[in-house]
């Protein structure tokens, strides 16, 4: 018995030792230990299938009928975007609305980019034509949305829709919202080409 009770005062002073006492500052206040925090990484659902964007041009993704449904009224115009690894990406404008949208084909990572630590982004699932997603919003960047398309291993179609410089500011809810209709249209569009 009396070992017993040995073991237990032992356990509670090793305990205790190895809890961090709460520092007095010098004006007596006293900081107590911050609790630990983990970040959980959501999970995403399966891809339907792979559409690989290797041969795609990003300014055939949409149809011209599917662009007059969304209200873009501007020739699409390519160029490479150097901060995707050279992606091949292409910008459309909508003289009715406004704004504009982008799309970048992103060959040399995956989706999980947008999940590390070091994207400094929130990034929340979505769900794109049955295709998991990605809503992005940047901190500070309230003009701007994009929506991220994991269709490939290693691969994903960046959709970003933007402000192009309205009168009257867009929300950018309302942004996501556009972004998210042009993700969806863009993949029916890269689902009719495999």
């Amino acid at each position: 018995m009396r070992a017993a009770r040995m073991i237990t005062a032992l356990v509670a002073l090793v305990t205790t030792a190895c809890t961090p006492l709460p520092q007095k500052k010098a004006d007596g206040r006293v900081d107590e230990p911050l609790p630990a925090t983990t970040t959980t990484v959501p999970q995403l659902p399966p891809r339907p299938r792979d559409l690989p964007l290797d041969q795609v041009d990003p300014c055939a993704v949409l149809s011209e009928e599917q662009r007059l449904q969304l209200s873009i009224d501007h020739a699409p115009s390519p160029y490479v975007e150097t901060s995707f690894g050279n992606a091949k990406a292409c910008t459309m404008r909508s003289g009715i609305s406004g704004n504009v949208v982008r799309f970048a084909l992103v060959t040399v990572e995956g989706l999980g980019v947008w999940l590390s630590e070091n994207a400094q982004v929130d990034a929340r699932p979505t769900t794109v034509g049955g295709f998991p997603g990605l809503t992005v919003r940047t901190p500070g960047l309230d003009e701007v949305c994009n929506v991220e398309v994991d269709v490939a291993q290693g691969q994903f179609l960046d959709v970003m829709f933007r402000d192009g410089g309205n009168k009257t500011k867009v929300s950018q809810d309302i942004l996501c919202q556009g972004a998210q209709r042009v993700a969806e249209a863009a993949v029916a569009g890269l689902l009719q080409r495999g």
